[in-house]
């Protein structure tokens, strides 16, 4: 779906499922993105169906499995999410522990704002990092996002920090 020098960002399916239990049960997915109750394949399976598989279905974009190209290891998710208590397209990403400071997800991210502006015609995107996660802020600033205020979404107990930034000019 997407290509880099590096890696592959594809469409995720039911097969995906070792993976994504092992992303939702990775330390930082739980400290910085919240536990979604991901404990056995079934609820891997459960989220991918009802998590990216319907964002697909829906809206023609999700979050993406990203996999090292050569060696085709999933390696974290990286794409796009509609939600209902956001008026705007969202960056959303993660990887794996063991994948961090290799510039993967600074890549995956690239390629995605890419793909929105110029498959998808999105000419404004947001993210979300919670306070203390200071790599992903970095990597949204990076990114040329900026923050923007403070939000606090349903069924989270702190406030997030929003950042957006303008991908293409407004007609």
């Amino acid at each position: 779906m997407i290509e880099t020098r590096r890696l592959v960002l594809r469409r995720m399916v039911e097969d995906d499922a070792h993976f994504i239990l092992e992303l939702l049960s990775d330390p930082s997915w739980l400290a910085f993105i919240g536990d979604r109750g991901v404990r056995t394949l079934d609820d891997a399976r459960r989220y991918i169906a009802t998590g990216p598989a319907a964002l697909y279905a829906r809206f023609g974009f999700g979050l993406y499995l990203t996999a090292l190209r050569q060696a085709g290891e999933p390696i974290g998710v990286c794409g796009l999410l509609r939600r209902d208590d956001l008026d705007e397209v969202e960056l959303g990403f993660a990887f794996l522990a063991r994948h961090h400071g290799r510039g993967y997800a600074r890549e995956a991210a690239a390629a995605t704002l890419d793909y929105a502006d110029t498959r998808l015609g999105v000419t404004r995107i947001v993210a979300i990092a919670a306070p203390g996660n200071e790599r992903s802020i970095r990597l949204l600033q990076t990114l040329g996002m900026e923050f923007e205020r403070m939000v606090q979404l349903p069924g989270d107990a702190t406030a997030k920090k929003l950042f957006g930034c303008n991908l293409a000019p407004a007609p």
